[in-house]
């Protein structure tokens, strides 16, 4: 079986990460993943303190095993639910969309394992000298919040760099990209897309259908002008952000406001029409519902008959 250093750093059997996707990672999708063997993580997206509170809750109530939460920097709320997961010591923080600095003293000193997003070289030197107990690189593949560089060429340079244990993340669906991501250089890796038709998420079945439907070309990504890029698949909103993106009558507030409660319209009420169904460039590999263990035991049965075979190709 496949372990790293990455295992040992969180007392779980795999090293893969679920994904912090909004109104997707919520507590019992996190429970399920790390009952696998995996780190589950729940998000606290731009939601309130309660809401964190109770999806801790419900994790703890469904697994013993270790789990995170992910922190979301833009959030209107981060204040509150970075403290909440101070105080609540869960095992392991990521972050994303921003730099935690400010925050990292307050987890690090509750015991908990910061692990903060990066999509660049120079964010992964800060927060390495910050104290950042792992980095995720995430290319520029993945769903949600998006850098601009791909995931093969990100990480082996973030590897360069530091010596913390690299989870990769973006792009990566199947065993084979497991393997890439462990020559690449990672130590781990982060699912988001795959994760959204496991048996316990609880996104609506209109978003697992889309996934299941997707193909190579089925996303786009959208909000450069804004500054935050976001991948999500092509639907009818989707395509409207991005005409709207392009005129230059659109002011930027107006075209904030076009995205506002979009990303809940597609995950919760599966609004094929409004809602924006985030979901990364691998969503055409993913063609099967499976349980979260199911998926995590065939990632890595495939990952080692990959990295068994490889010299195969070289002589």
């Amino acid at each position: 079986m496949i372990k790293t250093p990455v295992c040992d750093l969180l007392g779980i059997e795999y090293p893969i990460f679920q994904g912090g996707m909004a109104w997707v990672a919520d507590g019992k999708l996190a429970a399920a993943v790390s009952n696998a063997g995996g780190l589950g993580i729940i998000s606290a997206m731009n939601a309130g303190p309660d809401y964190l509170r109770e999806q801790i809750e419900i994790a703890r109530g469904l697994t013993e095993k270790p789990f995170g939460v992910n922190i979301m920097l833009m959030s209107p709320h981060v204040e509150d639910v970075a403290k909440i997961a101070s105080d609540e010591k869960v095992n392991a923080i990521t972050t994303g969309a921003g730099n935690p600095s400010k925050y990292m003293e307050m987890w690090l000193s509750a015991g908990i394992t910061v692990i903060p997003v990066v999509a660049s070289v120079a964010m992964t030197k800060l927060l390495a000298r910050a104290g950042a107990s792992a980095i995720i690189a995430e290319g520029s593949e993945s769903g949600g919040h998006i850098g601009e560089t791909t995931t093969l060429a990100l990480i082996p340079q973030v590897c360069d760099v530091t010596d913390l244990p690299v989870i990769a993340a973006g792009g990566i669906g199947d065993g084979r990209g497991v393997a890439a991501a462990f020559m690449l250089g990672a130590e781990g890796v982060q699912l988001g897309t795959r994760f959204l038709v496991a048996d316990e998420c609880g996104v609506h079945e209109e978003f697992k259908n889309k996934i299941l439907r997707a193909t190579d070309i089925s996303t786009i990504a959208t909000g450069k002008r804004l500054g935050h890029p976001v991948r999500s698949l092509k639907t009818p909103f989707s395509r409207r952000y991005q005409k709207a993106e392009y005129d230059s009558s659109v002011s930027d507030e107006a075209l904030e406001n076009l995205g506002v409660g979009a990303v809940r319209l597609g995950a919760v009420e599966g609004d094929s029409e409004n809602g924006c169904f985030l979901a990364g460039q691998i969503a055409g590999m993913v063609n099967k519902r499976q349980s979260a263990a199911e998926m995590i035991r065939e990632i890595f049965a495939d990952a080692e008959a990959v990295l068994n075979g490889a010299l195969k190709w070289v002589k």
